[in-house]
């Protein structure tokens, strides 16, 4: 089979708007709010500058826990080996006392860090918009 037939043969496959898609389960997982942080954070977009001033680079475990607030260190762990698991990222183990983990993000972890990189940054832009909505429609149905 050639690439281009793959290619034709995939898009009949995965169309996610079919109830049997397997391609459902990925959309679920790439829009949890923990996975877009953990891309944002390891593309390099933790310290909110534009992503042109920011590179992308490996981070060990602490240092994502303590940019993520509020994340418990079961579902932090539990993503990251989901990510792993996909192949958004890889994770290196060092021997050295203590033992180094890092996780850094792989090609395709980075083509989705475009992505999410782009709905943080919406979120983010529109959240005042959003509130607004949400305070004048609270108020029209109670």
């Amino acid at each position: 089979m050639t690439s281009a037939q793959k290619k034709a043969q995939a898009a009949v496959e995965y169309n996610a708007f079919l109830a049997v898609c397997p391609s459902r389960q990925l959309l679920d997982r790439i829009s949890d709010k923990w996975v877009v942080l953990i891309l944002c954070a390891l593309g390099g977009d933790d310290s909110g500058e534009t992503a042109s001033t920011n590179a992308p680079r490996a981070m060990r475990y602490s240092e994502l826990s303590r940019l993520l607030g509020g994340v418990s260190q079961k579902m932090l762990t539990q993503t990251l080996r989901s990510l792993e698991r996909d192949g958004m990222l890889t994770r290196t183990v060092t021997p050295t006392v203590p033992v180094t983990v890092t996780y850094e993000l792989t090609d395709l972890g980075l083509s989705l860090h475009d992505m999410t990189r782009g709905l943080r940054s919406w979120a983010q832009t529109h959240m005042s918009e959003v509130l607004a909505h949400r305070e004048t429609y609270d108020a029209r149905t109670t």
